[in-house]
Parts: C-alpha cells; structure tokens; sequence
C-alpha cells in the first residue's frame, strides 16, 4: 500500500469505531524519544521517517506536524502523500492542539491508541473537546492494527552494571526514590520512563537502538516494588539482585491490570507528562493522584563522582577515535574514493577498536555541504555524497562505553572554502567557547545561559532552529531531561531546570544554509562549583570532550583576544589528553592541529 491507500483504509476504520479525527505520534508506549520499530507507525503511515512529528488524520484531509529540525527532509517526503506539512512555530502555522479542536465536529471522537499519549496530552485533548460534546476513544491502536507485518515489541536480553561504573547501588537508589514518596506521602510511584527504570535497577539492555534501555514499567511501593517486564530477557544476576531488593517480576503488559486494584484511599504518584493515558486512565476514579516529576530524573541527571570520572575516560576514548577518522580524513580525500557513508563507517571502526566500546550513542549523521544544512540528515544511497578536497563535511556522532556515554559534532575543512563559510565557522566556535567558558550564580537555567552560545550568530542575523544543547545520560540516553540550553522555554522539550551540579550539557552551536552548507560544533560541558561568595554560589563548566577544532576554517578577524585565549587553551587540553594515545607522524599532526593561533 502507498500512502494514499493506508490514509484511505484508516479512514474507514474511523468510520466504523464512529472516530472524527486520528493522532498518531512518534511514540512508545513509554514517552521514549526514539522508540523501536515496533512503535513506528507514524513512519510507515505517512512515509515521513525523521524521529519525531505528529500525524493527524480527519475523514477529508491529513496533517503532519514537525519542528525546525525537519523541514526539509518532511518537505520531500511527504511530496504526493496528501499530507500537508505543518512547520512547527512558524508564522500562520497553528499549533496541533488548535488543529484538532478546529476540526473536530460537534459531538465527534478523537481516537488515539492511549498507551501512546501522555495522561497529561489525554486530559488536555478530553478538557478542550468538551466544548464541542466530543469525546476520546482510546482503547484501539487502528492505525497499528493496518501495518500486516508489524515487527514485534524488541526483547532483547538485558545486563547488570556493576557499582564501579554506576557509583551507587540500586537499594541505595530505592532507598532515596522512597524517601521522595514519603515527602510526598504517597503509597506508589508509578515510573514508565525506560532511562529511569534502567537508571534505578542498574540495567540496561537493548530494546531502542543506540539507547541501552529494556522494555519495562515498574511501580515502588513503601516495602516492595514491581517491574512489568518481559521475563525471557532477564539473567540469573539480574533476577537475584531484584529478589534482594524485593523486587516483583511481572510480566511486560500486566501493568494495565496491575494500577486497578489501587481503590479508594490509595494515594499514587506519577508524572502525567510521562505517564501513558491507558494507565492513568485504569486506575479506580477515586484513586488520588500526585502529580510530580520522576524523583530520578533528577538524581539521574545529577552524575556522581564515579560517573563523571568513568565520564572524562570515555571522552578520550572517543576523543582518540574522532581525532584518528580526523587525521584519516584530512590525509585522504580527494586521493581516494570516499563518501559519507564510508566515512561514517571508517568512524565507527575507530569507535569499535576502543576497549568498553557497546555501540554508536545514535545513528551518525555525515553530511557533505549542503546535506548538513538538514540537521538531522542521514545519508542513505540515494543521497550520498562523494567527498572531494573542497568545501566542508559535519559529522555529529557518539558512543555508548560502559564508561559512559559521549555526543560530538565536528565540522572538518576539506579544502578550499567561501570567505562566508569561514565567517560562520569561526563564530559558531566563538559561541560554543562562549557557553563553555561561562561563570554564573548558582539558580540559572539553560534559558539564562544561551544567549552567550547564540550571539555571535544573531549579531549577524542568523539563528538555528533547535537548542543549544541537551542533557546526556550515563550509558543511556543520548538526550535526556530536565537540562539543557535554549533560548525559549518549550515545555515539551522539558529542559529548562536549573543547572546542578553533576549535570552533563551539551554546548552545539550552529548554521545551517538551505542548499549551502551546515556547520555544527558540539562540546559536552559538566557543570561543576565554582567559588562561593557574598553574592552566592557561582558556578561553571567543565569540557570533558576531547577532540580538535579544524583551525583551517578559523579566521581570526572574528575574534577577540579572549576568543583566541579560550581556543589555545581547549587545544592545549586536547593535545594533553591524547597525546598519550598517539605517535610519530600521527603525534606530529596533533601537535599540529592543536597548536595555538
């Protein structure tokens, strides 16, 4: 079937189940950002395959909204499907909620499969369609239910970190997750959050590509806690350390049963903007709900003195890996055949031959001139292009090291660039040295802190569409809540707490030209305490990304002595970190790439 044809039998399924309007998200059935194939319809419904957007399908027409990121790439693919692409916070492009309600009839249905909204998404649809009588059906996945060969829900087999690279145990954690609920007074916790569920039992396995999670929902209670979990992925040390902490398997689905027997006096807390609209909506009526954060997503994000440690020896690690595809890449093109998939390739070698290496962090994005002006590209055979001595290549890559795990976009010079590119190269750099060097009060958040990254850019007119940088977990999520940088708070990024100590950022300023060029420059900070005063705590960051800047697309008209002082002193840093891991002409070409300007 094309897209037309499967637009046309949801429809009349629709019809049938007496359903107005059809969301189908980018999501899982645990708000994951990248969810397994299994979890793909909204891909294979609309043909559009970026990682994130939101299909509305009514009995006449279809929209899809996507952000910033992926304009072009919705643009192309969507050509012929019927579906009109909403640009996300663009002029006269009206916000999904609006679209929904505009279009719902008087007494109509929105149908959505619930265990892929958010409680929190379910109830602001069910309040507004009050309005016009109409109500939710959320019992059916239909949309799922057209895909015939649907792959099956990911079980992979899970493992057991030790507490040399978590730093704490899992009974310790549960101990700090209860004293929460006690603040609280509340008698459960429901989480369904795969990072925090890995996070607090010291597993992770191999359900999301790229993203070590495994599949599962758990709820802790005062004295016990329960995980829904698929039993087959679970070894013998994993099933041992869940009974010493009185720990309940139960299998993966059993969840939606599970919440019901919760009654009347029960006081249950969840995260309604995490949580699934099917669970919420299976607990008993009288049930009292606390509305709250995750308690570990905020000690997850809060890295300890183990993790930024085994933090600092998976940088250079991977800094060793990105610096030796550099030197490969600067030496080669143009006398050999080379694309962006081979050279995509010939990184992940170098990734691989690191000791602790698993896999890549996320899918490598290696774009060639104007491919890196799409943000998140991904060069497939029909886009992939041949790398010549000429113009520039931005790779944005990451691993996942039981060390930890790393995200790092480098722009390289292949030769010969316009006096523009280099103007925007050298202030991309300018902006990201900005950020990395900042020194603040303690209370700020990203939104306080972005301007110094974006400046530069602005101050000649330019901007990119995205943040500045999000948080990163410990061998999980390459992007993970509540930190980051931007210059606007946007509540469904939820990355605006303020900045604690422990918490890893990324610091990835950028240009992007359609049909010219893409540049991106990317840094993992540490935020870290600085001097206390009269004034209050101050604090700072620490770059634990190790890997050369190409000072053949600086030109130092752009920058100020300060400019020129940070950039020596972050190469001289490099130099230091890896030159261990290199020698003779190899060592040379460091010392070389990282010399002061």
């Amino acid at each position: 079937m094309n897209v037309t044809e499967k637009l046309a039998r949801l429809r009349e399924l629709m019809k049938e189940n007496g359903i107005s309007e059809y969301l189908v998200p980018t999501a899982d059935f645990h708000d994951s950002e990248y969810a397994g194939e299994h979890f793909a319809v909204r891909k294979w419904l609309s043909g559009f395959t970026g990682s994130a957007g939101t299909l509305v399908v009514t009995l006449d027409e279809a929209a899809l909204w996507a952000d910033g990121r992926y304009f072009i790439q919705a643009e192309n693919q969507l050509k012929g499907s019927t579906i009109t692409l909403m640009k996300m916070g663009e002029e006269g492009v009206p916000e999904l909620k609006d679209y929904v309600f505009d279009k719902m009839p008087e007494g109509g249905f929105l149908g959505f499969d619930g265990r892929v909204i958010s409680a929190k998404a379910g109830e602001g649809y069910a309040e507004r369609l009050k309005e016009k009588n109409a109500g939710i059906k959320f019992d059916k996945d239909l949309a799922g239910s057209l895909w015939e060969d649907r792959p099956a829900i990911s079980a992979e087999p899970a493992f057991l970190l030790d507490t040399k690279w978590t730093g704490k145990t899992s009974a310790d954690k549960l101990k700090d997750v209860r004293k929460e609920m006690e603040d609280k007074k509340a008698d459960a916790l429901i989480i369904t959050c795969l990072d925090d569920i890995a996070w607090l039992y010291n597993i992770r396995g191999n359900d999301i590509p790229c993203n070590p999670v495994v599949m599962a929902y758990t709820i802790v209670e005062k004295e016990k806690a329960y995980i829904f979990v698929n039993e087959t992925v679970l070894n013998d040390e994993i099933r041992a350390e869940f009974k010493a902490n009185g720990v309940e398997i139960r299998p993966y689905n059993d969840i939606y049963e599970f919440v019901k027997g919760y009654k009347k006096g029960s006081k249950v807390m969840m995260n309604k903007a995490r949580v699934n609209y099917a669970v919420c909506n299976n607990l008993d009526s009288e049930v009292e709900i606390v509305t709250a954060t995750e308690p570990t997503t905020l000690m997850k994000c809060r890295k300890n003195e183990t993790e930024i440690a085994n933090l600092r020896a998976s940088h250079i690690k991977d800094g060793v890996a990105v610096t030796k595809f550099m030197y490969w890449l600067k030496k080669n093109v143009g006398k050999m055949e080379m694309s962006e998939i081979s050279a995509s390739d010939y990184l992940e070698e170098r990734r691989r031959e690191q000791e602790g290496f698993i896999e890549l962090s996320f899918d490598t994005i290696s774009a060639y001139n104007a491919n890196a002006a799409m943000m998140h590209y991904k060069a497939d055979e029909s886009s992939n292009a041949s790398l010549k001595a000429e113009g520039m290549l931005l790779v944005d890559s990451g691993g996942q090291y039981y060390e930890g795990t790393t995200d790092i976009t480098r722009t390289f010079i292949l030769g010969p660039i316009k006096d523009e590119w280099k103007k925007h190269f050298t202030l991309t750099v300018k902006g990201m040295l900005n950020l990395a060097n900042a020194h603040f009060l303690y209370g700020c958040r990203g939104i306080n802190l972005d301007i110094l990254c974006r400046a530069p850019l602005w101050n000649i007119g330019i901007d990119y569409r995205c943040g500045t940088g999000h948080g990163v977990g410990y061998l999980l999520n390459v992007h993970e809540a509540p930190n980051g940088f931007r210059w606007k708070i946007v509540p469904e990024r939820s990355d605006s707490a303020v900045l604690e100590e422990g918490m890893v950022t990324t610091d990835e300023p950028g240009v992007y030209e359609e049909g010219s060029h893409g540049i991106r420059i990317e840094n993992e900070l540490v935020c870290k305490k600085a001097e206390k005063n009269e004034y209050g705590q101050w604090m700072e960051f620490e770059t634990i990304t190790y890997a050369p800047i190409d000072l053949e697309g600086i030109d130092k008209a752009y920058l100020n002595p300060d400019d020129v002082k940070q950039l020596n002193a972050y190469h001289k840093m490099v130099f230091e970190k890896l030159s261990p891991y290199f020698e003779g002409e190899e060592l040379d070409w460091l010392k070389d790439v990282t010399r002061a300007i």
